[in-house]
């Protein structure tokens, strides 16, 4: 579980290092699709799963702390939230489980977002960032759907990215 915490937080070190254009209407060279593209690939999934998935996000900090949270959608409708804050050596320093009943009940809980929130949400808002003063990221390695989209000022140091990374989706 060390390794995994290791992976995740060299990844995410990884990805917010290189500058990645934003989403255009052209395939990336390391065939990550344009948002066009990766929305017409989770159109097509989320009917095929009737709109039932889980997916889980990963945040990791300079000070070695990582956090995972994983959002249960039903039929179009966010039923469950998992949260979990780690420490480098895998210690939890808090974690908590919210059913439909429960849901946002935590001082800390982040917005319970769908898939379709997250895609409108990338499209309104991060991919938007002024491009002179930020670093856009958008890429699809979770089979072609949203992975990572967000931005990051230019000549900020330490945890700065605005935005999603999705470790995963699947159907529930």
């Amino acid at each position: 579980m060390k390794n995994t915490l290791f992976l995740i937080i060299t990844a995410s070190l990884f990805i917010f290092s290189c500058k990645k254009d934003p989403a255009s209407n052209t395939q990336k060279e390391n065939g990550s699709l344009n948002y066009n593209q990766s929305y017409s690939a989770w159109l097509s999934y989320k009917n095929n799963v009737h709109n039932s998935y889980v997916y889980t996000t990963a945040y990791g900090s300079f000070t070695g702390n990582v956090l995972e949270e994983k959002v249960t959608v039903t039929n179009g409708t966010v039923v469950a939230f998992d949260y979990t804050l780690k420490r480098m050596d895998n210690a939890i320093i808090n974690q908590y489980h919210e059913d439909k009943a429960s849901l946002g009940t935590h001082d800390n809980a982040v917005l319970l977002l769908t898939l379709d929130d997250v895609y409108t949400k990338a499209k309104n808002v991060w991919l938007k960032a002024d491009p002179k003063s930020n670093s856009i990221y958008f890429e699809t390695k979770n089979n072609g759907l949203i992975s990572n989209c967000g931005y990051v000022p230019n000549n900020c140091a330490d945890d700065c990215f605005t935005g999603i990374t999705i470790t995963s989706i699947t159907a529930q």
